[in-house]
C-alpha cells in the first residue's frame, strides 16, 4: 500500500500553535484545521467586541491557515462551531455567512461547557486542496 503524504503547513499570520498540536495537518489533499479562537495575532489576546468580533477573527485566522495550506474558504467542506452559549448561534451565523456565501460547507454547532481563554466561539474546519466543481 502506498504511503499518503502528510504536511504540516504553518503561518505566522495566524495564532502560533501552543501545546501539542498544529495549526493544520494536510493528508494527501485533505486539510484538517485546528479550532480557531478569536485571537489577535499581534497581542495573543481575544479580540474585544463579543462573540461576533471573536467569530470574525477566528474565521480570519482560519483563512490565513487555509492560504498556508494552498486553498481558501471555497475549499472548506466541513466546519464545526463550538459556542460557549448556544444563544449566540444566530449572531455567529451573521458573521459566518460573510465568509461562506455559496456552496456552504457541512457544519455542526455545539454549546460546550467552556472554551480556552474564556473564548465565546471556536471554529474548526476540513478543506480539500485543489479545484472543486459542484455537480
Amino acid at each position: 500500500m502506498a504511503s499518503l503524504r502528510r504536511h504540516i503547513p504553518y503561518t505566522p499570520t495566524a495564532p502560533i500553535r501552543q501545546g501539542i498540536y498544529s495549526q493544520a495537518v494536510v493528508v494527501d489533499r485533505t486539510v484538517y484545521i485546528s479550532g480557531q479562537l478569536g485571537l489577535d495575532v499581534a497581542s495573543g489576546q481575544l479580540v474585544e467586541g463579543g462573540v461576533q468580533a471573536q467569530a470574525k477573527q477566528a474565521l480570519i485566522n482560519m483563512g490565513e491557515i487555509l492560504t498556508a495550506a494552498g486553498c481558501d474558504y471555497t475549499n472548506v467542506v466541513k466546519t464545526t462551531v463550538l459556542l460557549a452559549d448556544i444563544n449566540d448561534f444566530n449572531s455567529v451565523n451573521e458573521v459566518y455567512k460573510t465568509f461562506f456565501s455559496s456552496s456552504f460547507p457541512a457544519r455542526a454547532a455545539y454549546q460546550v461547557a467552556a472554551l480556552p481563554r474564556g473564548g465565546r466561539v471556536e471554529i474548526e474546519a476540513v478543506a480539500v486542496v485543489g479545484p472543486l466543481a459542484d455537480s
